[in-house]
């Protein structure tokens, strides 16, 4: 049995957030749009859904990506509209993707301002913004904020990189 997780990703510009876990080997599905979460984190803030196969790539790595695909460090004046989290839809993913979180924060030169918070509402995007980069590759957005992120991630992931 191939089973399938769904996790949820914040931190920055919801295209390139897309656009890097659209390039994952093991994952099946970005939706990109808005997640809110509980109390004081109950308004939405741009983020992507991602449905992957834990067995061909593990959640701690999706987390480690994403901790290095963003200013996951930086605690910024626009974080109401890019709050840094790992949205989980239940408990025990919650509970792994915490002990992820704390795994990779090990491993950072400086602390992640990523918070682990329930996935409780998803609203996507319009039509016309899903899959941004895949439909304007040589657009100048995504030349300059998305191509380096891309690089960046086949240097460190390689193969599970696709692409």
């Amino acid at each position: 049995m191939n089973e399938e997780l769904v996790i949820g990703f914040g931190g920055g510009c919801h295209w390139c957030t897309e656009a890097v876990f659209s390039h994952l080997r093991g994952v099946g599905r970005v939706e990109q749009g808005w997640i809110a979460s509980v109390a004081p984190d109950d308004d939405f803030s741009e983020a992507v859904r991602v449905t992957f196969s834990p067995g061909a790539i593990p959640l701690a790595v999706l987390i480690d990506v994403h901790l290095r695909t963003h200013s996951s460090g930086s605690d910024h004046s626009m974080r109401g509209k890019y709050r840094s989290a790992v949205y989980a839809p239940d408990e025990g993913t919650e509970r792994l993707a915490e002990a992820a979180l704390a795994q990779a924060q090990m491993e950072m030169r400086s602390a992640v301002v990523t918070r682990v918070l329930p996935l409780t509402a998803f609203r996507p995007s319009g039509d016309r913004y899903q899959r941004y980069y895949e439909r304007r590759p040589d657009a100048p957005f995504c030349r300059t904020y998305i191509d380096p992120k891309l690089a960046k991630m086949r240097r460190r992931y390689g193969v599970r990189v696709l692409g």
